[in-house]
């Protein structure tokens, strides 16, 4: 029963997802019946560590260095489910010229489309959230190609240039485009609220985020719990009523 009930929960966003990565200070999504807001909320972090890379030196040799990688994220979960719903990051290496725009969507997308997305400046996003028409000359979208599928989801990715890296610093939100296996369009929306000064910020602690990850996902698994109780004893009283029924009707 209990895996019936978790399939019935992950049909809800069109896959069953197991969640690998998520931050602190990410935007959760609540559904209205656990008495808390609907309402997103923003939130954007900054994640540094070194990694292992390998370069060559001087003389064409392997040289195996440190260097750090720092990811300027946003994830959407749903509260109650704990699936990912979308995430967007930055990343940079200490060192390289080069950066990316990374989007993780949910599984089920089809995946010889590509992810398109655009980004909006505050004026143009304030004008989405009024449902006011926005000049379509003045946008700049750009396409993200996917690089892997993993049990979180699959993931997009983009060079990131000056330019882009300008507009999210200053925009106002971007929106992210894909296409899922039954051929329909899929839209998700992300505010940059709070971007520009996580990435110019230092990142942050990560023994306090991993404590507030593991924080986050043990409320998530009590609202589960709590919410499979309910189905469980939902089941059990229509079980009991339909035995009743019978009985009656062989009277």
């Amino acid at each position: 029963m209990m895996q019936r009930f978790l399939n019935s929960r992950a049909q809800v966003f069109g896959a069953a997802l197991l969640v690998t990565l998520a931050a602190p200070a990410l935007a959760q999504e609540k559904a209205a019946g656990d008495g808390a807001a609907a309402k997103p909320q923003s939130a954007w972090v900054k994640l540094c560590e070194k990694v292992p890379l390998v370069k060559k030196d001087k003389d064409g040799k392997d040289e195996k260095v440190e260097k750090s990688l720092c990811m300027t994220h946003h994830e959407r979960i749903d509260g109650n489910s704990g699936l990912t719903l979308v995430s967007v990051a930055l990343r940079e290496i200490e060192g390289a010229e080069k950066k990316s725009l990374m989007v993780m969507v949910p599984l089920g997308m089809a995946l010889p489309a590509k992810v398109k997305s655009v980004i909006f400046t505050t004026e143009q996003w304030a004008k989405l959230g009024k449902k006011e028409t926005i000049d379509e000359k003045e946008l700049k979208p750009f396409t993200l190609d996917y690089e892997l599928c993993h049990v979180g989801g699959c993931t997009a990715e983009v060079e990131a240039t000056a330019e882009m890296v300008t507009q999210l610093e200053k925009g106002g939100g971007l929106r992210v485009f894909t296409v899922n296996s039954n051929r329909q369009p899929v839209l998700f929306e992300v505010p940059l609220t709070g971007f520009s000064a996580a990435h110019a910020g230092e990142p942050v602690d990560s023994e306090k985020y991993n404590k507030a990850r593991a924080d986050m996902f043990a409320q998530i698994r009590e609202r589960q719990k709590k919410a499979y109780e309910t189905y469980k004893a939902e089941q059990e009283t229509k079980g009991g009523e339909g035995g009743a029924a019978a009985a009656a009707e062989k009277k």
